[in-house]
């Protein structure tokens, strides 16, 4: 699979572009700008095609790519039923916070456990609220997309609207400490003293988990 982190916009995002190699379909996933950028990448490794973009929660800093995404390539909008009414109903608060255009309303809203295919290849939502009710992780065998839910020797927030740290704890030690420990972590921000983790790293090393 081809799997891409481009770190974009004001507040260190990562964006990513995931792809089959063989039919030249791909996905972007929190595209929270520098869209043409994205689009660059995409045609630099040779993705002819996004099906998908797949925000791992509502807030406006990981979608505020999505409306220029969405008509640039004509991607489906997809993201979790608990975060559906807020991904393209942001407050003003929000909206203020992160200086970000609200979504449009999502394509289609994902459940747990859900698969979710471009090409020949695919991601297995997780459900991870904490961050956000809705917050998910994107998994593929060796790597999990975590959002906002966990980052390099770090948490996501939970001060914002519908969320609760000690539901997101719980999240992370029962839905991602049990995937494989060589389980490469790839973040929703640039904030720690690396892009990417592991599991078994986080698990040892994250003094949220300890």
């Amino acid at each position: 699979m081809i799997i891409e982190q481009i770190e974009v916009g004001n507040f260190a995002v990562f964006s990513y572009l995931l792809a089959c190699p063989r039919s030249g379909v791909g996905v972007v996933i929190d595209p929270a700008a520098e869209v043409k950028r994205i689009l660059a990448v995409a045609e630099e490794k040779g993705v002819t095609q996004i099906e998908f973009i797949i925000n791992t929660h509502c807030h406006a800093d990981h979608a505020g790519g999505n409306r220029e995404l969405k008509e640039r390539s004509g991607a489906r909008i997809l993201v979790h039923r608990e975060d559906g009414e807020r991904l393209a109903n942001p407050s003003d608060f929000i909206l203020q916070i992160f200086q970000c255009e609200a979504s449009p309303p999502a394509d289609l809203l994902l459940e747990d456990h859900q698969v979710i295919q471009f090409g020949e290849e695919s991601l297995k939502v997780i459900h991870t609220p904490g961050h956000t009710p809705g917050g998910i992780c994107l998994y593929t065998p060796g790597y999990v997309i975590t959002g906002d839910t966990l980052f390099v020797g770090a948490v996501g927030r939970t001060d914002l609207p519908g969320g609760s740290h000690e539901q997101m704890i719980h999240s992370i030690r029962t839905r991602l400490l049990s995937l494989p420990k060589e389980t490469i972590v790839l973040p929703g921000h640039n904030y720690g003293s690396a892009p990417q983790s592991t599991i078994a790293r986080e698990e040892r090393f994250n003094p949220f988990l300890s």
